[in-house]
């Protein structure tokens, strides 16, 4: 079960859907003829000429949410830090922040797949920003010209400042304690991390970000991840509100390598017809389409979710394995019908290309 599942089972929704302004048109926003939003017109400009990145935006990070280091090699995270994601993967990722109801810290910018970070509120003014999540956190942006500490206090959030850089803005940010994580996958950061994040609107309904990460307590060098975000038009921010309490986790019990025990041997005639690019088909989890890649190695499958990285899969029969992130793949007519995955709230289907 998906950690954000079991958070929340474990709090209450601050949701009456009468009364959220789930359908209230966006103020100010550009319209077709026939009165939709105009997504693609040009990206506005706030009254000092600098845009306007003001709005209600959707995340889009499949691939980083899960694994912030896909792009890294093993040699590039140290030691201890890879020891303990094969740790936090072993315990099917208990102590991730949304299961303790901790906030996401600098995971925030990436974590598109997780419950009370998808959306964020941009509000601008020419001398700060500020960020609200639907988790009733929120960063502050200075753009007075102060710099950071040297010596920041360590908080959930970290501190940040920023400047225009032409039409983009560029946040430096410090300060981040060393208790979040910076995925799911449980990718840990140490007090010394910095990041820069560069903002840019490319019109109104798209924003782009690259997030750079520098921590040498943890990593052999920066990286540099691009995700982007949609504008939520004509709708309103829910609240989701989690009380600090490991209440649910005692239900959540085994261990991510308890799948194997149950594991079959597949013919490799069978897993070679499985071999190939699936794509998700409507309604899809979250806004986009994922995509999963099947190779065979070593006689197994192994399976790659939009780039988040390789993972072998467990077979529980000739047509159903399990492993893909804590979810399980189910084939259809020998994959030439596509594929489920399998979730609790549902299967989603995958037709292969």
């Amino acid at each position: 079960m998906k950690p954000s599942l079991i958070a929340a089972i474990a709090v209450g929704f601050s949701v009456s859907l009468g009364a959220q302004w789930l359908t209230q048109p966006t103020a100010g926003l550009p319209r077709t003829a026939d009165g939709k939003p105009n997504l693609n017109a040009p990206a506005p400009r706030a009254p000092d000429g600098k845009p306007d990145l003001s709005g209600l935006w959707l995340k889009v990070s499949p691939k980083y949410s899960r694994n912030i280091a896909a792009d890294l090699k093993p040699d590039d995270i140290q030691s201890w830090a890879r020891t303990l994601v094969d740790a936090r993967r072993e315990d099917l990722g208990k102590d991730y922040m949304n299961v303790r109801c901790v906030p996401l810290g600098p995971g925030y910018a990436t974590a598109a797949d997780s419950t009370g970070a998808e959306m964020m509120k941009i509000v601008q003014t020419p001398t700060l920003i500020l960020i609200l999540n639907p988790d009733l956190t929120y960063r502050q942006i200075f753009l007075d010209g102060r710099t950071l500490e040297s010596a920041p206090n360590p908080n959930w959030m970290g501190y940040s400042v920023g400047h225009w850089d032409g039409d983009t803005l560029v946040v430096e940010s410090n300060g981040f304690n060393d208790r979040t994580w910076l995925d799911h996958d449980g990718h840990p950061h140490t007090e010394r991390l910095r990041t820069t994040e560069r903002y840019r609107r490319r019109n109104v309904g798209n924003l782009d970000l690259e997030m750079t990460f520098t921590d040498p307590g943890a990593y052999a060098k920066p990286w540099t991840v691009a995700v982007r975000a949609e504008l939520a038009a004509d709708t309103e921010m829910i609240e989701w509100v989690c009380n600090e309490s490991p209440h649910g986790v005692e239900h959540w019990v085994g261990k991510a390598s308890d799948e194997r025990k149950g594991e079959v041997q597949v013919p490799p005639a069978i897993l070679a017809k499985y071999v190939g690019t699936y794509v998700e088909q409507p309604p899809f989890w979250r806004n986009a389409a994922r995509v999963v890649q099947i190779t065979v190695a070593d006689g197994k499958l192994v399976a790659d979710m939009d780039g988040r990285g390789k993972v072998t899969l467990v077979a529980t029969s000739n047509t159903e394995f399990a492993g893909l992130y804590g979810l399980g793949v189910g084939f259809i007519d020998d994959g030439a019908g596509g594929l489920f995955v399998k979730h609790v709230s549902g299967n989603y289907r995958f037709a292969r290309k």
